[in-house]
């Protein structure tokens, strides 16, 4: 870990939740950009000076590009916020902070998380990827206009939601109704203890119809079978069905990644469904132009995942309406990999219409054992 001291040059944006700052660290004189959180260190103003975590830019990772304010130096101050809750999340770390917990009494939802046990049904979209989260949204509402749609983020990867330009897009063009942050993720409308309550609040306080699960953004990757995030959408899959809800899995399909391990189906989402999702799934499979449909289906095939899960061809059309909202994955758009695009909107798709009175809904749900029990 590196901290070094710098000074704000420029506020270039911010909320209640998160500064984008630019910054010259000492011994620096280019700029660079920064995030700070005001409920963790307070607001920054120009000329601050400010302690910065610059380790990830410094090391050149996926997470880099910007550095992280620590704390601001000063004499101190106090950032106690009235919050009613007594469960901290970043919890034994330097910046633990105090939320109030969907789950617990005072925040006025306690009596129906006491008596919420099931999710009767409800279709959940279990995604690899941050960026899936508004194609996913965008096809439910596309299918399924009055349709609730809730996003929970999971602490594989970022743990601030505030860190996400995506998820304030997606809320304020309609795509996202509600948002939950899970174990130690933090920022969301709703916080909850760990995955499986989150689910429930969905469900329960949320009025969620659809939800839709995912990762924050930076997933950490080892090239090693499991040591990455993308095993959190098995994790998913699993919860939501011990709590009786409907999994639907969306395929990380490309043909544009330069890295072989992603193409045409990531061996995260391989890992993901073909060893750790012990319950069956729902996966929806775009249709795809004739080469690639062989690929993507011979990748599946070998990687075990139809013995276990149920199998949905999407057909093919325009991408759901994104209302204005720019999804990237990779730094690549619609027009540089389609099929990733397709994918992930193929599931939201599905979910919508595994939705009751939907075509899908009339098919056999999936078994939530192992193959050949």
């Amino acid at each position: 870990m590196r901290l070094v001291w710098g000074r704000v040059v420029r506020v270039v944006s911010e909320d209640e939740s998160v500064q984008r700052l630019d910054v010259v660290a000492d011994g620096d004189s280019a700029v660079a950009s920064a995030v700070a959180y005001p409920p963790l260190c307070g607001a920054c103003v120009p000329d601050d000076r400010v302690l910065l975590n610059t380790s990830a830019v410094d090391r050149g990772l996926g997470t880099g590009g910007e550095h992280f304010v620590v704390a601001r130096a000063g004499e101190g101050l106090s950032l106690e916020r009235a919050v009613p809750g007594h469960i901290m999340k970043l919890r034994y770390t330097p910046l633990q902070h105090e939320v109030t917990a969907v789950e617990e009494p005072a925040s006025g939802h306690h009596h129906v998380m006491s008596e919420a046990l099931s999710l009767h049904g409800m279709p959940v979209v279990c995604c690899g990827l941050h960026s899936q989260v508004p194609l996913v949204a965008a096809a439910v509402k596309e299918r399924r206009p009055g349709a609730r749609v809730v996003y929970v983020m999971t602490d594989e990867a970022a743990l601030p939601m505030a860190v996400s330009r995506l998820v304030p897009a997606m809320v304020a063009a309609g795509l996202v109704d509600a948002t939950i942050t899970c174990g130690q993720t933090f920022g969301g409308e709703f916080e909850a203890v760990n995955l499986y309550s989150a689910l429930l609040a969905a469900r329960h306080v949320a009025r969620a119809d659809v939800t839709v699960v995912a990762v924050g953004p930076g997933l950490p990757g080892t090239g090693t079978p499991y040591g990455h995030a993308g095993v959190a959408q098995g994790v998913a899959i699993n919860a939501v069905a011990a709590l009786d809800g409907v999994p639907v899995a969306a395929l990380r399909a490309s043909f544009a990644d330069p890295r072989s391990r992603h193409v045409p189906i990531s061996h995260q989402t391989l890992t993901a469904l073909g060893a750790v999702a012990l319950a069956s799934a729902h996966v929806a499979v775009p249709e795809l132009p004739g080469s690639e449909a062989r690929a993507l289906d011979e990748a599946l095939v070998q990687g075990g995942v139809w013995p276990r899960h149920v199998r949905h061809v999407v057909p093919a059309g325009a991408l759901p309406d994104l209302r204005g909202v720019d999804v990237r994955t990779m730094n690549r758009g619609p027009a540089e990999d389609p099929a990733f695009f397709a994918a992930a909107a193929a599931a939201g798709a599905l979910g919508a219409d595994l939705l009751p009175g939907g075509d899908a809904g009339r098919q056999k749900r999936p078994r939530h054992d192992r193959p050949g029990r």
